[in-house]
């Protein structure tokens, strides 16, 4: 028999789904601030999962996957417990920034301290509330300002059951990224739960192929856990690419970016990825890819100085097949919704 879920000071019965503001701290205006949460809890006995989206304020793809995930018919016979936190750095949201008003960033403050700073703070509470209650967990990004990720699952793929949930997922890229010092994936590591990081698009836009990569990913990786029922007809699976290494390419100069490369590329050594110019349009410098690979990240602005990071490359043994799962990835769902 399936008991209802505590949380936050509300009782959830099996079946049901509430949507709990989690304090985190007045501020100085005698104002609450609250993190917003949606718990759906299963009729049937199952992991709990929890997904979250916008530990970086202008990181905003992941709150739109957040919506359309929770409004998903399939919820209805969701096994386990599910808590969706659409927005976790709520400051940052409000003034559209990656930081904290203190300007820490909020995923390098874990695993915080219930007496310390405001992010401190708040890394505590997400830790302690959320993150400790759960099995399993997606923590949802798009690249920074003026940047753009291609959907991307970072996670520990040394370890055998990360590698199986990273591959459920559906991207064409998996990388595997270390773990890095006070982030949530780490502080969730070290309480033995296992989280994906979902990278896909930029900041202070939605992209709607990434949003919909992302959505289908955590229904996939839904299925995979067992927490709802497969699919009836499934479609064949895109078999992902992993990455062991990756590195980012840099201006030699400073000027105007023509670019000549874009997103998902395959790239080999010595291949014109943009030019540099002057105001008056004369060539300062070639941005050459240093390596074979597939670029997953890129700037998006025409602007540069010299020594900026501009195009981000994961290696590969045969960088041309990702290129293919990424066409066919795109073309399953850029016209459909229904997955």
């Amino acid at each position: 028999m399936v008991k209802p879920f505590d949380f936050g000071g509300i009782s959830v019965a099996p079946g049901e789904a509430c949507h709990i503001e989690l304090p985190v701290v007045r501020l100085y205006t005698d104002t609450e601030m609250a993190i917003p949460v949606y718990v759906h809890h299963g009729k049937q006995p199952g992991p709990t999962i929890f997904v979250s989206a916008a530990i970086h304020g202008d990181e905003l793809n992941g709150t739109e996957i957040v919506s359309r995930l929770i409004n998903r018919r399939e919820l209805k016979s969701l096994r386990g417990t599910l808590i969706a936190v659409p927005v976790v750095n709520v400051y940052g949201v409000l003034h559209q920034s990656r930081y904290l008003p203190d300007r820490r960033d909020l995923n390098r403050a874990f695993p915080g301290s219930a007496k310390g700073s405001l992010a401190a703070r708040m890394a505590h509470v997400v830790l302690d509330q959320i993150v400790s209650r759960c099995d399993y967990g997606i923590d949802l990004h798009t690249g920074a300002l003026h940047r753009t990720n291609l959907p991307q699952v970072r996670a520990n793929l040394d370890d055998r059951k990360t590698r199986a949930m990273a591959k459920s997922f559906g991207v064409p890229v998996l990388l595997n990224a270390t773990l890095r010092d006070g982030s949530l994936r780490q502080a969730a590591g070290d309480l033995g739960v296992r989280i994906l990081l979902y990278e896909g698009g930029e900041a202070l836009r939605f992209d709607e192929l990434c949003i919909r990569v992302g959505v289908r990913g955590v229904i996939n990786l839904l299925r995979y856990l067992e927490m709802l029922q497969p699919r009836a007809n499934k479609p064949k699976a895109i078999e992902p690419f992993i990455a062991r290494s990756s590195g980012w390419i840099r201006a030699g100069d400073s000027g105007i970016v023509k670019h000549k490369r874009h997103l998902g590329d395959h790239v080999r050594k010595g291949d014109t990825l943009a030019v540099i110019t002057d105001l008056y349009g004369n060539a300062l410098d070639s941005v050459l890819s240093t390596a074979d690979g597939i670029i997953i990240g890129k700037q998006t602005i025409p602007l540069v100085q010299e020594g900026e990071a501009m195009y981000h490359l994961a290696y590969f043994h045969e960088p041309h097949e990702v290129v293919e799962n990424l066409e066919l990835m795109q073309g399953a769902l850029l016209p459909r919704t229904d997955y």
